[in-house]
């Protein structure tokens, strides 16, 4: 279930007569839970509760108790021992008049009547696995809303299916917006007269619903019609106490769908809604769903928090804005100048959805400003600062128009706030008719007639707020001159995410610079043009983007271009979870890098700790790599820098998997030739290792061929293998015809092997590497150490080479990819003694030890990092403790140091006589 649909399920129980013997398992049904665990709690059987109630393992202890007993039992659930024992992680008690709960993890609650529980429903999200955030806890208004203005759609389309075709879809869109307008308007005073939208269409429309459209249509006419032109417009009596609205939202067609009494009834509930609440910085980004058939399954998800907005915007631009407002003081003239310079900013969001980050933009200026107001005691003045200076660009119109209309809301709240609700009425309406979100492919468009650099002056008067004809983006702004900033979160697509158009988007910025722009992230199109952007004015720009366009092959290909623009990495966020509002979503890895083309002596590089604390450093410099160190390029390396043993790829089979065996056909053959089992060995490639894969591989020396061809299968594999190079379009496979009964290379050890695979899934914590026997053969899939000292495999171990490949060699799809030449060969390690040989190789044999105890487990078992065993886990802690006191006496604090050490050390084995090898 979705948190609109858990909204809805709560609301309706909260609706029915209160049943305590029901209440608590339709509360759990409320939250997801399948009819086959409601049974088994009913019949006791999964019901762990010690005190008569429903208690639920790892979820939630309920109890429905007397009258004037919910404080009392309460406590006594959060005291109960089968609480503790069952990891529940909320109590909740009620009497069925009032409702009382407690999250056991943060200590939080919630106390309420009962009917109006529903209020509090974000509270309890995470019963059904949906991360929450501080916003949705304390007001359920946007899901909700949300959740009413989707059934409408939705059922207005059942009756009006060509208003869903993409012919008449921007109608459809257009019309929902000016509902949500009209909703909002008739709940802050903006309509005179209680709930008047909705009442004068429950009045004046019929119950049958056959006019409802007609009364609609006739209120927008009413709203297009200016006040000096209403005597003249016949309107009817009852649509006159409407005021002009207009500002494009209620210019053209007054047309509207056509509705059903359900549809009628829903309008009307949604009506009754208390549209105060709606907070348009949450609300914008979870109303985008509704008019998207694919996200509509995802209702309610869409909303990305506030803090996280703020890692972009706040090191962007308006930290500097609050440190000029402290050292302004109470001085008037500083006060003023810093209030005229705000005025003057553009924020410019060229992926802006629903607009989020420029409503987040907005609301936070205007906190500034109101400050400097109140200092020079001119509270009730209005805002210098114009809507017109947050511009975005948007490919769907629907988020676009919502986008305008969350700006606009933003706007009166705001106003209502600092300035009283007389006064923000007074200047409301009607609304401005510019035209300042433009609705396009911002990879297509220019940047610059959109949000035109600095004394740019672009005359532009659109007469539909809500309609951006692309050849008239332009507008003029209040106040000419004054800084840029750029900011937003695009989207990401790797390479081969990509569809053509999007190919050609980046193609169309790329090419030419770069032979190698196929491969590049589509957020990378972003930050290019906002580098060429800034080649015309002075300008910053922060985006929020996968950390890939800061690892491995893609940092060489993107960044040398934006530095040759002369912009620097100004700030930026190492990588963290990015996540929405989603059930059993961990959220994409993400960075935030900031640019700017004009210096600042003291860059901040903001981290997480390893135990999730934020870490906030200055730092002269930030290279591509995200890491506080000069600006190079990590090179491949032909021999290790260090004084590691070479690491060689696997063994390239060329074979058609011919001399390849599963584990049945090995014990066939060998059941019938037992004199033929020397020339069958185990083979490993990423998989079999990983996951426990029996295979194997015929390894036939030349002095054992006429052995091998007694045989007919293993001569029939042989002329297979033949065929198969012989027809091959690979010249160098058909070189290796002549000797079809190996493999094209044949690497082997004289006592064992250490085992790295090619690729490894990025949820694991530690690189997996394995100590395999002398037998074992190695494919393409993997890397191998041959006869190597154990402690080289307590560094592949360690979680300091495995930030190091995740940085420098980069992923395939979401997996960490090796590279010998790449992430071995450059993996800087300060010079061992035999002491530090000593107790590293002591780490890696108690974390063989400690697998083995878990026999017959898999790597892929073995280290998910939700059931990774504590033994392991532990072992893997004393490898790293070890290393890292090599490294510089003591534990790193987070990856970033970890980094930071290894790029110290990096660039000193680089910069030496002694740095060879490099191709």
């Amino acid at each position: 279930m979705n948190a609109v649909e858990i909204e809805e399920a709560i609301s309706a129980l909260a609706e029915q007569s209160f049943d305590a013997q029901e209440f608590p398992f339709a509360f759990l049904e409320a939250f997801g839970n399948k009819a086959t665990t409601i049974k088994r709690l009913r019949s006791g059987s999964s019901n762990k509760s010690d005190l008569g109630g429903v208690l639920q393992t790892s979820n939630i202890h309920i109890k429905v108790c007397d009258p004037g007993e919910v404080t009392q039992t309460l406590t006594e659930l959060k005291e109960s021992p089968a609480t503790k024992k069952a990891k529940a992680k909320f109590v909740l008690a009620t009497d069925g008049e009032q409702l009382e709960a407690e999250d056991l993890a943060s200590g939080e609650t919630v106390a309420c009547s009962y009917e109006s529980f529903p209020d509090h429903f974000g509270f309890f999200l995470p019963l059904a696995g949906i991360s929450t955030v501080k916003q949705i806890r304390e007001s359920s208004f946007d899901i909700k809303a949300t959740g009413r203005l989707n059934r409408l759609y939705v059922e207005l389309l059942k009756d009006n299916p060509e208003w869903g075709t993409a012919a008449r879809r921007h109608d459809m869109n257009h019309f929902m917006a000016r509902l949500i307008f009209c909703f909002f308007a008739e709940d802050t005073d903006i309509f005179h007269g209680e709930d008047l939208f909705t009442a004068t269409i429950e009045q004046m429309s019929a119950n049958d619903s056959s006019n409802t459209h007609e009364v609609i249509g006739e209120l927008f006419r009413a709203m297009n019609t200016k006040t000096e032109d209403k005597g003249t417009a016949k309107l009817p009596r009852w649509a006159n106490g409407f005021p002009y609205v207009n500002g494009g939202l209620f210019s053209g067609s007054t047309e509207v769908p056509r509705f059903s009494r359900i549809a009628r009834s829903y309008l009307l509930h949604i009506g009754k809604l208390d549209w105060q609440q709606i907070n348009p910085d949450i609300f914008g980004s979870m109303i985008q769903a509704v008019a998207d058939d694919e996200e509509r399954g995802a209702l309610g998800m869409h909303y990305t928090s506030v803090p996280n907005i703020l890692k972009v915007l706040n090191p962007l631009f308006l930290d500097d804005l609050r440190q000029k407002l402290e050292d302004a003081g109470n001085s008037p003239q500083k006060l003023l100048n810093l209030r005229k310079r705000m005025a003057r900013i553009r924020v410019f969001d060229p992926a802006c959805g629903s607009g989020n980050f420029l409503v987040i933009a907005y609301k936070q200026m205007r906190e500034i400003e109101a400050e400097i107001n109140r200092r020079r005691d001119e509270r009730d003045r209005p805002t210098d600062i114009p809507l017109t200076n947050f511009r975005g660009i948007e490919l769907r119109d629907f988020p676009a128009e919502i986008a305008r209309l969350a700006l606009i809301i933003a706007e009166y709240q705001s106003d209502v706030h600092y300035r009283g609700q007389k006064e923000a009425l007074a200047d409301f309406l009607p609304l401005d008719a510019m035209n300042w979100i433009t609705c396009g492919n911002a990879l297509r468009l220019d940047w610059l007639s959109i949000c035109p650099p600095t004394g740019t002056g672009v005359k532009h008067h659109a007469d539909d707020l809500f309609h951006s004809p692309l050849d008239q983006a332009q507008i003029d702004f209040e106040n000419e001159g004054g800084e840029t900033y750029i900011c937003g979160n695009p989207p990401y697509l790797g390479s081969r995410e990509q569809q053509k158009e999007q190919k050609e988007d980046l193609k169309r910025i790329f090419e030419g610079r770069s032979s190698s722009w196929k491969t590049l992230d589509y957020v990378a199109g972003w930050f290019m043009k906002a580098a060429d952007y800034g080649l015309q004015t002075e300008s910053a720009a922060a985006f929020v983007s996968t950390n890939s366009i800061c690892q491995g092959q893609l940092v060489p290909i993107l960044w040398p271009l934006i530095f040759d623009t002369g912009h620097e990495i100004a700030f930026a966020h190492t990588s963290f979870k990015w996540a929405n509002l989603a059930a059993h979503n961990a959220g994409v890895t993400v960075a935030i890098v900031g640019i700017s083309n004009h210096s600042r002596p003291i860059k901040k590089l903001f981290s997480l700790s390893d135990d999730g604390r934020t870490i906030v450093k200055a730092v002269p410099n930030i290279n591509a790599y995200l890491v506080p160190a000069a600006d190079f390029i990590v090179r491949k390396n032909s021999k290790p820098l260090s004084e590691l043993n070479s690491m060689n790829y696997g063994n390239y089979p060329g074979d058609g998997n011919h001399l390849t065996l599963n584990g049945l056909e090995k014990r066939e053959l060998i059941d019938r030739r037992p004199d033929l089992s020397g020339l069958v060995r185990p083979v490993y490639g990423a998989q079999e290792f990983i996951k426990g894969l029996s295979r194997f591989c015929l390894w036939i020396d030349d002095d054992q061929l006429d052995l091998a061809l007694s045989e007919p299968i293993i001569a029939h594999r042989i002329e297979a293998v033949r065929d198969t190079r012989d027809s091959s379009r690979d010249k160098s496979l058909n070189k290796l015809a002549i000797r079809p009964h190996q493999y094209r290379d044949r690497n082997t050890a004289q006592s064992h092997l250490i085992l790295v695979p090619t690729v490894s899934s990025e949820q694991r914590e530690f690189i997996p590497t394995e100590i395999k026997s002398s037998v074992a053969v190695t494919t393409n899939q993997a890397f191998a150490l041959y006869d190597a000292p154990l402690w080289n495999m307590a560094l592949i171990a360690s979680r300091i080479h495995l930030i190091w490949i995740a940085t420098v060699c980069g992923k395939m799809k979401t997996d960490f990819r090796y590279s010998n030449t790449m992430g071995w060969n450059t993996f800087p390690v300060p010079k061992l003694t035999e002491k530090n040989k000593e107790d590293l190789t002591r780490c890696a044999e108690d974390i063989l030890l400690a697998r083995e105890a878990h026999f017959p487990a898999t790597i892929a078992d073995l280290y998910d990092p939700n059931n990774m065993p504590a033994d392991l886990r532990a072992a893997h802690e004393r490898n790293d403790e070890t290393l890292e006191r090599i490294y510089i006496g003591r534990r790193f604090k987070n990856d970033t140091e970890r980094l930071e050490k290894l790029f110290e050390l990096y660039t000193k084995m680089t910069t030496t006589p002694k740095a060879k090898g490099a191709a």
